[in-house]
């Protein structure tokens, strides 16, 4: 894993947010994405310097359309605003799973 990944990782695992279970490296259609909460339908992409290139940023657009067309929600952040802004990434997560429908009531 990156630094940033790390990092997250620290914040997500062992159901920290909301005792929401959350994995990484998960296999979802043909991707494998960062980080995956199944009770949410939440993907949460963690994006180094190869994704601000025109192809991949093509190659990212398509793939979040697909995870959302499976009803999934796709969060994307740079590594560099995990490293520096954790606390925003993690208020950006937490808000999104707090206006989430499928989580309402499960704290």
């Amino acid at each position: 894993m990156t630094d940033a990944e790390l990092l997250l990782w620290s914040k997500l695992r062992r159901k920290q947010i909301l005792n929401l279970q959350f994995y990484r490296q998960k296999p979802l259609a043909n991707f494998i994405v960062d980080f995956y909460c199944a009770k949410a339908n939440l993907v949460i992409e963690l994006d180094g310097s190869q994704h601000f290139t025109t192809d991949n940023q093509a190659k990212d657009e398509r793939r979040d359309q697909v995870l959302q067309a499976m009803g999934l929600i796709v969060l994307r952040f740079n590594n560099h605003q995990v490293l520096t802004e954790i606390d925003a990434v993690l208020t950006v997560i937490l808000n999104t799973l707090n206006i989430n429908p499928a989580i309402r009531g499960i704290e």
